[in-house]
């Protein structure tokens, strides 16, 4: 967000271009992938991801099945549905939410999407073999950890296993009491290791060796 002043009037812009471009470098990568390439989501293709990123910016009623269970097989029927239709269609929808959706609309879209968009990027790069992290300027990398502090503070409370988080350039986060864990890396390998992609994450944990393999092989994310 940036303020302008001008003659004593202030107007509010607010910035996108992380999640935007993070948007449109992904549906990129699903067309030239194509419908059937693996990812990083276990179980699900390029066409299957497409699919879940379409539910979740035009079917909230579908998508809230993510976190409330009673609901989450209707949500899946729904992004089955989804991903039946013809693949450039889908994709097409990926590139161009609505300018309604709850979670991408221009208010909110950088605040809910920096982070989510880098991640199902990456799980397309990453679900072949031979890729490298990307290097990322600051900026984006500081998007990420406001993002990721959030959402891997929540993660880390209910494995139960105090943490110290550490993320390059950006700052710490403590999780729990007398941590005797320390998670390193840039933020872009965190965010990624946070949310339960801790095999294809280029992070160092420091720590006794059994609490590091738990932190290792945790179901991590929301």
């Amino acid at each position: 967000m940036i303020v302008h002043t001008d003659d004593n009037v202030s107007t509010i812009t607010f910035v996108t271009t992380y999640a935007k471009n993070e948007r449109r470098l992904l549906s990129d990568l699903l067309l030239e992938r194509g419908p059937d390439e693996p990812t990083l989501c276990t179980g699900w293709t390029t066409r299957d991801l497409a699919a879940h990123l379409v539910v979740r910016d035009r079917r909230p009623d579908a998508s809230a099945g993510l976190l409330v269970p009673p609901l989450r097989e209707y949500g899946e029927r729904v992004r089955r549905a989804t991903a039946a239709r013809p693949y450039p269609e889908i994709v097409a929808e990926v590139r161009n939410p609505p300018w309604w959706s709850p979670v991408s609309n221009p208010l909110l879209d950088e605040l809910t999407n920096a982070v989510e968009f880098f991640i199902h990027h990456e799980d397309v790069r990453r679900g072949r073999p031979g890729w490298e992290p990307r290097t990322l300027d600051p900026g984006q990398e500081h998007a990420i950890w406001r993002g990721t502090q959030f959402t891997g503070r929540i993660a880390l409370r209910r494995l139960g296993l105090p943490v110290t988080v550490v993320a390059d350039g950006q700052g710490t986060l403590v999780s729990g009491d007398h941590p005797q864990l320390t998670l390193s890396g840039p933020a872009g390998e965190l965010a990624l290791f946070l949310s339960g992609r801790q095999a294809n994450a280029r992070v160092t944990i420091d720590g006794p060796a059994e609490a590091a393999d738990r932190l290792r092989t945790a179901r991590l994310g929301l």
